[in-house]
């Protein structure tokens, strides 16, 4: 299906992600190297070594403290996180960190694999293009009226974030 940035806009809203910037871009299929998943393997240690700048997103993913600090210590990726490409491979994606974003897997990456299979077809695409590493849908970090977890969260991020200037 061809869409204009609008009717993308409206796609993304749709699925509950009406945050989400999209760049326009031209698919340019190609063929994966066989190796592909090695080379991925190693930059997702890397993507993950990186996300010590994103505490304060990391924070709103309702991860307990012992994924919490797995994944910031880059040692293991919680359950239902998911690591994309802002460019698939198959469309002209390279394979660095500087594409690539986090998101929950359900329902953030469930719906965007539904958005950009849509547009399989067309000539023109619009693919997501969160303005962070990792991407928390405003829907989702406006919290509930279930308590202050997400309070404590951003206690815990300020205090693992007060320690990097020391390094």
């Amino acid at each position: 299906m061809q869409l204009t940035k609008t009717t993308a806009q409206e796609r993304l809203t749709a699925l509950g992600m009406d945050d989400m910037p999209v760049i326009e871009y031209r698919p340019n299929r190609c063929v994966i190297d066989s190796d592909w998943f090695n080379k991925y393997s190693s930059l997702r240690r890397e993507f993950l070594g990186s996300l010590t700048d994103s505490f304060d997103e990391i924070a709103f993913l309702n991860l307990s403290q012992d994924e919490f600090m797995n994944l910031i210590m880059g040692k293991q990726m919680p359950d239902n996180l998911s690591l994309r490409f802002r460019i698939p491979l198959v469309w002209g994606g390279r394979l660095t960190i500087d594409i690539m974003f986090m998101c929950l897997t359900f329902p953030q990456s469930h719906n965007l694999d539904r958005f950009i299979i849509e547009q399989s077809d067309a000539n023109t695409v619009f693919l997501p293009n969160p303005a962070k590493k990792i991407y928390v849908s405003t829907n989702l970090a406006t919290g509930g009226t279930g308590g202050n977890a997400t309070s404590d969260r951003l206690s815990q991020s300020a205090f693992f974030s007060s320690g990097r200037g020391n390094e």
